[in-house]
């Protein structure tokens, strides 16, 4: 049997994609697996924020459509990257235990992010860092940095800004560990929604490829996922919103931490609960039922 693997061209995602071709070959001997890398809107438009030109959903268009031409039979993908909702007739087969979540402070002049002097150029377009970053440095020159990880870290070393900020888990899938200058971690910085899992879609007709896919799943990561993303699924969060979530197994209960922001007023607004680990999607509408109450909705109303 071969199977075909769509993927996008950066770096990351061909690391990633290998790394799940790997552990297919592993479980399945005799199974042939290849690559089919393709180039995706969202990879190709870098002089606007994907907020600007209609969201991380860009990046899986020309995955899914492969897979419906019969030219690959799955896609990997970075799930911080996958939209709440997939379109009709895919689904997601299986979701790999999670890297590091958290976000990396890069920087070759300032080791801590509290050294950073007034004024200080940080470059990221995500718009959830920098509500976060503002919310605590609102003297913070941000300036957007699209682009794969390598071109990121290139224009950090050619001196267009005094620090980056970037997953933790992307700069240690390409080896670049040594990059990192400080771990963000909460509650100073949440991370994207399921920052750091790798997730694999399949047309949701393939029954033969769910179950060849399903040891490749990661019960306690999968149920992170799904409280992160049952509680952006009801803010109806996407890029272009500044919503962050962390969900974390704490003894046998899961907890998870999630806030809404406003780049223009500088305001964040927090929640957090803890639940049933065998019910993460409950525990997730919790708390986005909590961030609402709080007034994120007014919040959410203006981003959009």
């Amino acid at each position: 049997m071969t199977l075909t693997i769509a993927t996008r061209q950066s770096p990351l995602a061909l690391w990633q994609t290998e790394f799940v071709a790997d552990q297919l070959r592993a479980l399945h001997p005799g199974l042939e697996v290849r690559l089919l890398p393709m180039s995706t809107r969202g990879d190709l438009i870098l002089d606007r924020s994907l907020a600007a030109i209609g969201g991380k959903g860009l990046f899986l268009k020309e995955l899914e459509e492969a897979m419906l031409a019969g030219q690959a039979d799955l896609a990997v993908h970075s799930m911080k990257d996958v939209p709440m909702t997939l379109p009709e007739g895919f689904e997601l087969a299986a979701i790999l235990e999670r890297a590091d979540p958290f976000d990396a402070w890069v920087s070759n002049r300032y080791p801590r992010f509290a050294d950073l002097p007034v004024g200080a150029v940080v470059g990221t377009s995500s718009l959830r860092r920098q509500v976060q970053l503002r919310s605590v440095r609102p003297d913070l020159v941000l300036k957007d940095l699209r682009g794969n990880v390598n071109t990121r870290l290139r224009k950090l070393d050619d001196e267009e800004y005094d620090g980056i900020v970037l997953a933790v888990a992307g700069l240690a899938r390409l080896g670049f560990d040594d990059r990192v200058a400080e771990r963000l971690t909460p509650p100073r910085m949440l991370p994207a929604v399921a920052q750091g899992a790798i997730g694999i879609e399949i047309q949701s007709a393939r029954a033969d490829l769910r179950a060849l896919l399903a040891p490749l799943g990661h019960d306690l990561t999968t149920r992170c996922v799904l409280a992160e993303r049952a509680m952006n699924r009801l803010l109806e969060g996407n890029c272009q919103v500044p919503i962050a979530g962390h969900a974390a197994v704490v003894g046998d209960q899961l907890h998870l931490a999630g806030l809404v922001g406003a780049l223009a007023t500088q305001t964040v607004i927090r929640a957090e609960a803890t639940g049933a680990l065998d019910a993460p999607e409950m525990l997730g509408e919790r708390v986005a039922q909590d961030l609402l109450a709080q007034g994120a909705a007014a919040l959410l109303r203006s981003a959009h």
